[in-house]
């Protein structure tokens, strides 16, 4: 195969494997804006290469039987490596610094279990780096994504001076005191293996400068990922998505629809969600009978404690107001905690508020995902402490996601609002989450890159 001009290395591929019971393997592509958006942008470069981790059984036997798709390489790396890497430093110690989750008294605990992990993400992240030396052109250009693999960047950089390195980080950037939680050493090493990027990008200004703030120096850039309208709307109308909004209008009737697509990740901040939506129906009473609370709540990370108990006390805390509120011929939130894209672009497009309120996010694509599909127009509860807020603040609804009152204010304002504003506001807010497509997000990086 020849070397590469442009290569993308991400934890997660293009596609998967899975093992059929004959002993053969079939390939299935990912789904999701990102991966479409990426997919579509690399094969408009010639021999451009996909480098990615073989994330299941079946994509390990495909590595080892050199099966292999067009323009993907995938890595197999020793499961226990992997697990560590992924599990025990990525999802456990990252993602909880960059969106300050720890209960500090608690957490993180710094030990030699966490030394042994981080020895892993270190290997984990070599071994893309050597694959990226051994398949990249002279002078190609490598765009790195996302805190899985923050050393890739510099440990390529000793490889091969020669090539242009991109890094972007999906998540929020953590503030100078979260970063400064973290070993010395460890620390020296996230941050020299960023600085090893040409360009270090961020969803956000705000990302960005915290990251200036704890590194010190480093040549960041702002590229907000949007939405791909047409994909997202064309998604939104097929046969079983339709199915799905038939159930849902059935259930709702004619009452308004407060709106939320998350994952059970605990900076979604759902629990103060459903707290706000319970004081709204408290102070609120008017609203009772009249609106019905559509909340989509993926699980995940199940294979962690923090997360199954989390995911639980959003169960439990919706039942607290169906039991406190509902009637015999209304039931005030319901909840799907199940992953179930279906019915969450059935909820998008019947919905008259989108209820956005993370702690601390990346960007929030559900905050741009909404305006675009939602049928009647919605206004917008948006959280300061989401990655959208930056571009949506002026038409949205804007709140302290530790303000609960706040919220339950806002989302009364949302029900209340006149429809000719509600629909001027969707249409701005769509304008703005359409600005930088999938596609044209990832050239507007390769083109930073290539200046």
């Amino acid at each position: 195969m020849a070397a590469s001009q442009v290569l993308v290395a991400a934890n997660r591929g293009p596609l998967s494997y899975t093992l059929d019971p004959d002993g053969s393997l079939s390939a299935r592509r990912g789904g999701g804006g990102l991966v479409s958006g990426l997919s579509a942008a690399l094969a408009r470069q010639p021999d451009a290469l996909w480098i990615c981790a073989a994330l299941s059984d079946a994509d390990r036997e495909a590595v080892r039987r050199g099966v292999s798709e067009p323009g993907v390489r995938m890595l197999d790396i020793d499961p226990t490596t992997y697990d560590d890497a992924y599990n025990g430093i990525a999802n456990s110690v990252l993602w909880f610094t960059h969106h300050h989750l720890y209960d500090v008294p608690r957490e993180p605990v710094f030990d030699a279990r966490f030394r042994r992990q981080w020895a892993s993400y270190a290997a984990y992240n070599q071994a893309f780096a050597e694959a990226l030396a051994e398949e990249a052109a002279q002078g190609a250009c490598v765009l790195v994504q996302d805190y899985h693999l923050a050393l890739v960047p510099g440990a390529l950089r000793a490889l091969r001076p020669d090539l242009r390195i991109a890094h972007f980080t999906h998540t929020p950037w953590a503030s100078k005191e979260y970063l400064s939680m973290l070993p010395d050493d460890v620390r020296e090493q996230l941050l020299d293996g960023m600085l090893g990027a040409d360009v270090v990008g961020f969803h956000t200004g705000a990302w960005a400068s915290a990251f200036l703030d704890g590194a010190g120096r480093g040549n960041v850039a702002v590229f907000p990922l949007g939405v791909d309208a047409d994909e997202l709307r064309s998604l939104a109308h097929r046969p079983e998505v339709d199915d799905k909004l038939a159930g849902l209008r059935a259930e709702v009737g004619d009452r308004k629809a407060i709106v939320r697509v998350d994952r059970t990740e605990l900076s979604k901040n759902i629990l103060r969600g459903l707290l706000a939506y319970r004081e709204l129906l408290t102070a609120h009473p008017e609203w009772r009978g009249r609106v019905v609370h559509l909340a989509s709540a993926y699980p995940s990370r199940q294979d962690l404690k923090v997360y199954r108990d989390y995911t639980q006390a959003v169960r439990e805390l919706a039942m607290e107001v169906n039991e406190e509120f509902g009637t015999a011929d209304w039931q005030p939130v319901l909840v799907s905690v199940q992953d179930d894209f279906a019915r969450s672009l059935a909820a998008y497009r019947m919905a008259d508020v989108a209820l956005v309120n993370p702690v601390r996010d990346g960007m929030n694509l559900v905050a741009k995902e909404i305006p675009v599909v939602s049928e009647a127009g919605c206004a917008l509860v948006l959280s300061r402490g989401a990655g959208a807020y930056e571009e949506l603040r002026g038409d949205a609804l804007t709140v302290n996601p530790y303000d609960v009152t706040e919220t339950a204010s806002a989302l009364h304002a949302a029900l209340a609002m006149p429809d000719p504003e509600r629909a001027e506001r969707t249409k701005r807010l769509a304008a703005a989450a359409t600005a930088l497509p999938p596609t044209a997000w990832f050239e507007a990086q390769l083109s930073a890159l290539r200046a």
